[in-house]
Parts: structure tokens; C-alpha cells; sequence
């Protein structure tokens, strides 16, 4: 295990290298307070430009890189709105291609204006909004869903600057759920849609979303949809608020010679058509999915497992966009990012949701006290079984689980047992992989 999520400081990000230049590019003009937690909040948008690709996961299935999310959570004034910034200068396309959607809707309207009340009107023009406004109705969303599916099958990408925002595309909270997981799993709606116009439709739902809040909304938002599989879908990015520094953070210009070699890497990401295997992707997921199981086990945590699989995925198909960006080439800081974005996604999760994390309870922002924990961490070099029974039971663990979580912890190296003594001991391994901070 590469990083420990237990800890207070965030998994420090790999440094770009040969291969995730892009990377250096993208944070080149970010204040450095904000740099990793923009790194995975910028994947969507890029991804947004991927069309007509897909990759094969460990499973064997394939899939497309659409579906992407992010939600970035930090204390107010933290710096989130450099999102935004970085943001417009990968979508200034995207803006391109929707002032002419919205010229064709313009002149439509003009012309049903001037018409009378007769069967002479002229049909609304089917359009496609790449990049739609924050305030997108759920109408809206799902028209623009069926006009991207009939003009060709095009992502549309999502900045909202606010959380909540996401109620109002989804039509309410208790739709917001359904529709992530639509998105996620790239599915229909379910239902049909009918507009003034008479309009139907199921439309396949293409969509990358990234949005923002306090850590206090992000609980809110999220309380009621720990355990449905909504929660999980969601990668996040949390940045903590930090020293109390006497200086105003420097941020940089999008200027010409950035976007110029922006647009370089974009060419890489629209161009790209057809299926691929990538092994060292299928590789590492493989891998992370091992490392996973460990640290579950170490804190005896079902919940933590079954979140980590979709932050496996997730952190997959942000390593496929890179893997594009650097013109389909695999190099090894590729698979150091992947195996990043993994960690800090849980590690997030864990800092901002951990005591949560029991069917949703309610309680206090106090996740340093009652998330999952590395209970192995939490006892002595040697112990005895009643030690780890007496720990159990404080974090709200039953002691019939004692035996089978020593069992587990045995089993994969973590401790041994001596017969002389009565006592575990934790291997010589696990303590290495501690000191350097790896579990």
C-alpha cells in the first residue's frame, strides 16, 4: 500500500513526469495551495472531449470515459473558484460550438414569432449543448441528452460552482440519486419526456459533472445516500484549510502561450476514436483492488471496501484519459497518478464522511474521532487477543469478529503469532511499509 488514508494529511501527489506533462501544464497557473486538489477535478472536463472511445476494464467488459465526476470540498475561501478558471480555458471549444447552437434556437424563436397562430410555424431545431449553463433545469437536461444522442453522441460537460445546483438538474433531491447513477453507468433516463412541442424521448445519458462546496453542504448533501451506491459513484477532492499564512496566494494567466499548448493536447483527446486494451491500466486496477481488501481489513470496514471499488474505476478511467493525452502511450507516472487518484478519493471520503460512514448516522463533523481506522495502527508492537477485543468493542465493533479479523490479519502478513508468548506480534514487513508511511 503506497499511501495510508488514516492519516490527517492528505496522500501527497506523485510529481509529474515523463508522460503526465499535462499535468504540469494544468497546474502551472494554479496558486500551489491548490495544485492536487485540481489535478482529478480537472480529468471530467478534459475527458469531455473524448468521444467514440472506449477501453476495456479487468472485468473484460468495455467502456466509455464519459460518466466522469468530482466534487471538490474545502472550507469557504479556500481558493475552489481556480476551478472554474482552469476549467473555461479546457472547454473554450466547447463554448465555440454552443454559441452556434444557441444562434439556431434564436433564430427559431424569431421565426415562430413572427409567424401567426397557424400550422406554418417552423420546428424547433434539434441542437446540442456541449457545455450548458449552471442553471440547467432537469427539462433541459434530458433535451439536451436526446439532441447530443440524434447529432452524434457527444458528452456534455457540467461546472457547478455550488452543490446544490445538482437538485435542479436532477428535478429535486430524491431524483438526484437515479440520475447520478444514470450518468455514472451510462443508462437511459427510464422514462419518456414530453415538451410543449410534443417532443419524447429515453435519451442515453452522456455526461461528465464537477461541482463545489463546504465540507458542512457536502455532509448535508450527501446523509441520506451513504449506503445506495450514489455516495460512492462520486470521486472526491478534499483540500483542509491549512496554516493560518499572512499571504494572499499567487495565481497565474490563462494566457496565449498556455492555451496554445493546451489546445495541443485537446487535438489528442477529439481525435481519438476506437476500442482499446490497455494491460498496465488493467495491471494496476488489479493491483488496487488487492491493496484495497487491505486496508479494509485494517480497519475492519465493509464500507470502506465497497466504496473503494468504484474509486478503482474511477481513478481507472482518469488514467485512460492520460494514457490518450500522452498520445496513447503508457509510461510509469501514468500509473503513479492512477494509483493516486485512488487513495485520495478515500482518503477524502474518509476525512470529510468517515463517521458517516454507519448507515448514514447524523452525528457531529468529527471524522477524526469516528471514521475508519487502522486498528492494527492503534495497538501495541505485541498484543494479546483481549487487547484487540477491548479496541473492537470502543470503535463499535462486536468481539465476535476478534478471531476471524486476526485470522484475516495473519494471513496477509500484517502480524504473527508466537506460541511461547500467546501474544501477535506485527511482521517486520508491516512495520517498514508503516514507517514509510504506506499503510
Amino acid at each position: 500500500m503506497k499511501y495510508d488514508i488514516f492519516k490527517c494529511t492528505a496522500p501527497a501527489m506523485p510529481k509529474p513526469s515523463k508522460g503526465t506533462e499535462i499535468v504540469k501544464l494544468l497546474l502551472s497557473q494554479a496558486s500551489k495551495d491548490m495544485q492536487e486538489p485540481l489535478v482529478p477535478m480537472a480529468i471530467p472536463a478534459l475527458a469531455a472531449h473524448v468521444n467514440g472511445v472506449e477501453f476495456m476494464y479487468s472485468d473484460n467488459k468495455y467502456y466509455e470515459l464519459c460518466g466522469q465526476m468530482g466534487h471538490l470540498i474545502g472550507p469557504s475561501g479556500i481558493g475552489k473558484d481556480q476551478l472554474h478558471d482552469l476549467v473555461e480555458a479546457i472547454m473554450r471549444s466547447f463554448r465555440d460550438h454552443d454559441a452556434k447552437e444557441y444562434k439556431k434556437l434564436e433564430d427559431w424563436q424569431r421565426q415562430k414569432n413572427t409567424k401567426g397562430a397557424n400550422k406554418d410555424k417552423p420546428e424547433r431545431p434539434e441542437v446540442a449543448i456541449w457545455f450548458p449553463p449552471i442553471d440547467v433545469t432537469s427539462a433541459a437536461f434530458l433535451q439536451n441528452a436526446l439532441g447530443l444522442e440524434k447529432l452524434g453522441g457527444h458528452t456534455q460537460y457540467l461546472n457547478l460552482p455550488e452543490v446544490e445546483m445538482v437538485d435542479k438538474m436532477c428535478g429535486g433531491h430524491k431524483q438526484v440519486s437515479m440520475m447520478i447513477r444514470n450518468i455514472y453507468d451510462r443508462k437511459r433516463v427510464g422514462a419518456l419526456r414530453a415538451t410543449a412541442e410534443g417532443v419524447t424521448g429515453n435519451p442515453l445519458i452522456r455526461a461528465n459533472l464537477t461541482f463545489s462546496s463546504i465540507p458542512e453542504v457536502a455532509r448535508s448533501f450527501y446523509k441520506r445516500d451513504m449506503i445506495n451506491g450514489f455516495f460512492g459513484r462520486v470521486p472526491f477532492a478534499y483540500k483542509a484549510r491549512g496554516e493560518r499564512k499572512g499571504k494572499i496566494p499567487r495565481k497565474g494567466d490563462y494566457d496565449d502561450t498556455f492555451l496554445q499548448k493546451l489546445d495541443d493536447y485537446l487535438l489528442r483527446l477529439d481525435n481519438c476514436k476506437g476500442r482499446f486494451v490497455v494491460k498496465p491500466l488493467n495491471k494496476i486496477a488489479d493491483q488496487l483492488a488487492e491493496e484495497m481488501a487491505s486496508l479494509a481489513d485494517l480497519a475492519d470496514d465493509d464500507m470502506l471496501f465497497e466504496l473503494s471499488h468504484r474509486s478503482i474505476f474511477a481513478a481507472w478511467k482518469k488514467a485512460a484519459t492520460l494514457w490518450i493525452l500522452n498520445d496513447q502511450t503508457w509510461t510509469r507516472s501514468i500509473g503513479e497518478f492512477m494509483i493516486w487518484f485512488c487513495y485520495y478519493d478515500l482518503w477524502s471520503k474518509v476525512r470529510v464522511f468517515g463517521d458517516m460512514f454507519k448507515l448514514g448516522d447524523d452525528q457531529e463533523y468529527e471524522t477524526q474521532k469516528s471514521g475508519p481506522k487502522n486498528m492494527l495502527d492503534n495497538l501495541g508492537k505485541s498484543f494479546n487477543e483481549q487487547q484487540l477485543e477491548a479496541l473492537r468493542l470502543t470503535l463499535g465493533k462486536s468481539k465476535e469478529g476478534t478471531q476471524h479479523q486476526l485470522s484475516v490479519w495473519k494471513s496477509r502478513g500484517f502480524i504473527e503469532y508466537s506460541n511461547q508468548t500467546g501474544l501477535y506480534s506485527k511482521t517486520e514487513a508491516y512495520l517498514n511499509r508503516a514507517h514509510n508511511g504506506q499503510v
